[in-house]
């Protein structure tokens, strides 16, 4: 592939009439797996005078279309209602019918994308957690001439993949940001929880955590789909080792699960995490979590049908293809979490 630009739909970009334009997507994947349709914004144009005011107002007035946000969430992890927060933001602002659909396991995930080129999308905003098993569905996407963008995983794989933009963190830098950090609170020994074998983002984290660190870092897997388990398997840890002074958590539902293992364990064991929700905020202002890496997932939702807009109506790519966007790593700790705690606490932060 030529590096030199941006990768590109094979079909020329073009607007496209609202008649042609399919309705949410509705078709089952092969897994007996259904995608369930969220819309925003207006469903066609109104009198002159009303389009003017709402495109003064900030809502596009260009012709409607569908997008795909399709993610690796599992179920329950709160994460992931923020990114569609920002998504469902983003499509609001651009007259963007959005249909959300998401599983874990990566099969199911790439038929889910399938989907979404059977029912003719305009574009495909798709997460890579597991790209290999993502690749050839992709690359069926681009056959078709459906712009796909990246967020949250994959960061190392997009532009080989060919989409056309990614927006997320750089789990590495993350990961080497938060080794840092734990020498400034003088850890000693850290356990790194991770909650989804195969996830190479997650991997990447305790990698980078590994790498910056001067104390030791021990992987410790657990069943992220199981918070009791989760819960038991990190407490039975701390009771085996006292020498762990910290828990680093890849996740916020999972750092409150660690709260409760340490308090069970009867140690001193502290808990820091990547990621944010409300709930963390509150742990934080408390003193139960040191502190946190934010990835600000509502950037990503946001950014991904908002670029996805934006390169159908202008030809627009961020980054020009070459570069991602970056939503992180910001730290949030007791120096400013009351500042975000207002926004966690509408669910966008």
């Amino acid at each position: 592939m030529d590096r030199s630009a941006p990768a590109r739909p094979l079909r020329p970009a073009r607007h496209r009439s609202s008649r042609r334009l399919v309705p949410a997507l509705a078709l089952a994947a092969a897994a007996a797996l259904t995608l369930a349709g969220c819309s925003s914004g207006s469903g066609g144009k109104e009198a002159d005078e009303k389009d003017a005011s709402e495109a003064a107002a900030g809502r596009a007035d260009t012709p409607r279309m569908t997008v795909a946000l399709i993610t690796h969430q599992a179920a329950g992890d709160t994460f992931w209602d923020i990114v569609r927060k920002g998504a469902e933001a983003a499509a609001a602002k651009d007259n963007v019918k959005l249909v959300y659909a998401h599983d874990p396991n990566a099969g199911n995930q790439a038929s889910l994308v399938r989907n979404a080129i059977d029912q003719k999308v305009d574009g495909i905003a798709v997460t890579l957690a597991k790209p290999d098993a993502l690749k050839s569905v992709v690359a069926e996407a681009r056959r078709a001439g459906i712009p796909v963008v990246g967020l949250n995983s994959g960061l190392g794989d997009w532009k080989e993949m060919g989409l056309t933009e990614f927006f997320g963190q750089d789990e590495s830098v993350a990961g080497e940001a938060f080794g840092r950090k734990l020498d400034e609170v003088g850890a000693k020994k850290a356990v790194c929880v991770l909650h989804e074998q195969g996830n190479v983002g997650l991997t990447q984290r305790c990698d980078g955590v590994r790498k910056t660190f001067t104390g030791t870092v021990e992987n410790l897997y657990v069943n992220g789909t199981d918070m009791p388990s989760v819960q038991s398997t990190v407490t039975a840890k701390l009771k085996q080792d006292g020498a762990v002074d910290h828990v680093v958590t890849l996740g916020a539902p999972f750092a409150m699960a660690a709260v409760k293992s340490v308090a069970e364990a009867g140690g001193a064991a502290k808990v820091a995490t990547f990621d944010l929700n409300k709930e963390l905020t509150g742990a934080i202002r408390r003193g139960d979590i040191e502190f946190a890496v934010d990835q600000q997932p509502y950037l990503q939702g946001y950014l991904a049908v908002d670029g996805l807009w934006l390169y159908e109506n202008n030809g627009n790519y961020s980054g020009g293809g070459e570069q991602p966007v970056l939503t992180g790593p910001a730290f949030v700790d007791e120096s400013n979490v009351e500042r975000i705690a207002r926004y966690a606490a509408k669910g966008t932060r």
